[in-house]
């Protein structure tokens, strides 16, 4: 817990997703690098500018994703290397992490290790599921022997557990409590909970259900809005943020200034409050 907190240094920190355009050798690449590499910069001037807490980059538009296993060439690690630390550059006094789709959590490590990022998001930490892409199996093991190989131990790994877009099926006699354990028993750095797709909200039950089961921090990884705000604030450490910060609430779209800056005023009305 004490590592997440100390690490955004405020309470509940808010993390925003830059979804880096479409990288060379994926099907929906459109040419022009160089151009995916300045958006993504300029969304990271836009985050600073409303105070966000941290930054989280995603190869999000690199669908359909493919695991590292079916052959994940070494261009996206190294585009994704290139535009986190464009990012990094842009905005030095703002916690960075970064998440390779799909899967591909050595990668991650590898890229912050490279570009000075504090934390990874990772997939598949605990327990193996069935994702769109295919079977993700656990990696905790393999994972954090290599961040000890690489000298990356000050990077955090934050796990999604009971992940979404992904059935679940083969687990279902182990509870989200369970799993909770299991990672922070494996070494995880922070909980991520997430709804059954991106842009849905965490269910409010599971959050509830995992209150004493673990020390970790959770961390909303979807569907966080100006809405409910206040009720995952109660349930929960600190938020992952990407669709509602778009226009019209969809991942795909431009960022909206106004969406981001209504939210973090909001936020910024509670820490007040609190003080």
């Amino acid at each position: 817990m004490s590592k997440f907190l100390s690490l955004f240094g405020k309470p509940f920190p808010i993390i925003a997703m830059i979804h880096v355009g479409a990288l060379p050798g994926t099907p929906l690449y459109r040419g022009c690098f160089e151009k995916v590499v300045e958006n993504a910069r300029k969304e990271a001037e836009i985050y600073q500018e409303h105070g966000v807490d941290g930054i989280l980059i995603e190869n999000m538009h690199d669908i359909p994703y493919i695991r590292p296993s079916d052959g994940l060439g070494p261009e996206v690690t190294a585009a994704m290397a290139r535009v986190t630390y464009a990012v990094r550059e842009t905005v030095s006094s703002i916690p960075c992490g970064v998440q390779i789709l799909a899967g591909c959590n050595r990668e991650a490590l590898a890229v912050a290790k490279a570009c000075k990022l504090q934390f990874i998001r990772a997939e598949g930490f605990v327990f193996g599921h069935m994702a769109d892409e295919g079977f993700t199996d656990a990696c905790a093991g393999s994972l954090l022997r290599y961040r000890k190989q690489i000298d990356a131990e000050d990077v955090l790994v934050l796990t999604d557990i009971k992940k979404k877009h992904s059935s679940h099926a083969i687990t279902n006699d182990v509870s989200i409590g369970e799993t909770a354990h299991a990672a922070e028993f494996f070494l995880s750095d922070g909980l991520v909970i997430t709804g059954a797709s991106t842009g849905a909200s965490a269910s409010e039950i599971e959050l509830r259900s995992l209150a004493g089961k673990t020390n970790l921090p959770l961390i909303i990884g979807s569907g966080l809005t100006l809405e409910n705000f206040t009720n995952y604030r109660q349930l929960s450490h600190g938020a992952i943020v990407g669709s509602h910060f778009k226009s019209n609430g969809h991942w795909a779209e431009e960022l909206c200034p106004k969406r981001i800056k209504a939210f973090m005023n909001h936020v910024k009305t509670l820490r007040e409050q609190a003080a």
